[in-house]
């Protein structure tokens, strides 16, 4: 691990506490398949990466006297370095739990905790303005805590090493990723895709990449597509002036041509030599920066 200072309670104070009311439940399993908002699925693009050589499945992931429903994938001998992998605003759906076995034959201890259970299930909803609407209501606190909590959870797992610690998330999860390197300062490297870099503070979303460019500890490598539509480029170069700002070892690879989400390979807007090659760059980056 980098020698960072240990207290983030300055970060945190200004994400107040989530404030879910304590009831008791269990999210018995995942969504099967993919999500309905985004049917139809490119069946002829969905990479299908065999559990050959892993330990992998849905789990129980403790939170505050709660559980919320994750995926994991380990290669089954060895102790590995920890990826957490953050979920599009779909769900942790087939497409998730691939990249976490893609991840675990590379040699890592994948874990991708669904964030969104508390606020409502996206995997049911048919249309994008309602999943938009359940994730309008999950506090960045809370996804803050459940991550913490998966790093705890897999600290107690043989297969896994958390002193060797990196995060890995998609456009929500992009967004997601930033604000983490900003949150935890044991996390060792980051990898953030297509990710949100500003937008309206809430009481939910208090803060946005943008505005804890000072607070990011941990190295992260933003990859974007220069055709998003969703994320204009200014914005992308205003992060990357932020970094630079205060001396961050960040970095942030712009694919001129490429659309939204160009990794999701079960959508049109794949682009198969561009997600290639910015997974390569992915685990150069985790290599680079010690977690392997």
């Amino acid at each position: 691990m980098n020698d960072r200072p240990t207290d983030s309670s300055e970060f945190d104070s200004l994400f107040p506490s989530p404030g879910f009311t304590r009831r008791s439940f269990l999210a018995s399993s995942l969504a099967t398949g993919f999500a309905l908002a985004t049917q139809p699925v490119c069946a002829q693009s969905v990479i299908q990466t065999p559990v050959t050589g892993l330990e992998a499945g849905e789990t129980q992931i403790p939170v505050g006297g709660e559980t919320i429903p994750a995926y994991y994938a380990t290669p089954i001998k060895g102790k590995h370095a920890v990826i957490l992998v953050i979920q599009e605003i779909f769900g942790v759906h087939e497409h998730i739990k691939d990249v976490c076995r893609r991840l675990a034959h590379a040699g890592y201890f994948a874990v991708a905790p669904e964030l969104f259970v508390r606020q409502g299930d996206v995997s049911k909803l048919s249309d994008i303005a309602s999943v938009r609407a359940v994730s309008a209501k999950v506090p960045d606190a809370q996804v803050m805590q459940d991550l913490d909590a998966a790093v705890s959870w897999a600290a107690q797992h043989a297969r896994a090493n958390t002193d060797k610690l990196g995060i890995t998330g998609f456009c929500w999860g992009g967004r997601i990723t930033w604000l983490y390197a900003a949150h935890n300062p044991k996390l060792d490297a980051g990898v953030a895709w297509y990710g949100r870099l500003v937008g309206e503070a809430t009481p939910t979303t208090p803060m946005h990449p943008i505005d804890v460019t000072d607070r990011i500890q941990a190295p992260v490598l933003g990859l974007y597509g220069g055709a998003d539509q969703g994320i204009p480029v200014d914005t992308v170069e205003r992060m990357r002036a932020g970094l630079r700002a205060f001396v961050k070892p960040g970095e942030i690879v712009v694919y001129p041509d490429a659309p939204h989400a160009f990794n999701a390979d079960y959508r049109p807007t794949y682009r198969k030599e561009v997600a290639e090659d910015a997974w390569k760059k992915m685990l150069a980056w985790f290599k680079k920066n010690g977690v392997a």
